[in-house]
């Protein structure tokens, strides 16, 4: 819990300290905005990423439609803090639970911009599903995978793992 809360304080003051930075809504978020506007226009999909003006989000446009914003809540690092915290409560070898950490972030982070991708998709060709996307998949994708995460580190590496073998 200590790491939890530390780690929120940490990320509140980071999100409070960088409003009207040079990015925009901060860092992160327009990290994740440019990542995601890259990747739907890989994909063939003529996207932009633009700031909102009345709110600190980033307005994404795809084809022309104005489809979604991303909130700071999309850039995963609340996520990340999650799924750090689990990891340290039940660690395991140092170094192990370091790397365990490091991948694991990175996985989560990718598979945060592939949900995103997946969402703004799914929101510009079944607008229709919109209130399932959002509130169904979407935590769904994330949340699910940073469980199995969890699980294959209990069994696996954890000393909690060890102490009842």
């Amino acid at each position: 819990m200590l790491v939890y809360a530390l780690l929120s304080v940490v990320n509140k003051l980071y999100l409070q300290y960088s409003h009207g930075s040079k990015f925009y809504p901060d860092y992160m978020t327009n990290l994740v905005s440019l990542q995601i506007e890259t990747l739907l226009n890989s994909f063939g999909y003529q996207t932009q990423v633009v700031p909102h003006p009345a709110e600190p989000s980033m307005k994404l446009i795809l084809n022309g439609k104005y489809l979604a914003r991303i909130i700071e809540g999309c850039n995963a690092i609340s996520v990340v803090i999650l799924f750090l915290s689990f990891i340290v409560a039940f660690s395991g070898k140092l170094k192990t639970t370091f790397f365990y950490i490091l991948s694991g972030s990175v996985l989560i982070y990718a598979v945060n911009l592939l949900r995103i991708v997946i969402l703004t998709l799914g929101l510009y060709h079944y607008p229709e599903y919109s209130d399932v996307l959002h509130t169904v998949i979407f935590p769904g994708i994330i949340y699910g995978m940073v469980f199995l995460l969890w699980i294959f580190w209990v069994n696996r590496f954890s000393k909690l793992n060890k102490n009842n073998a």
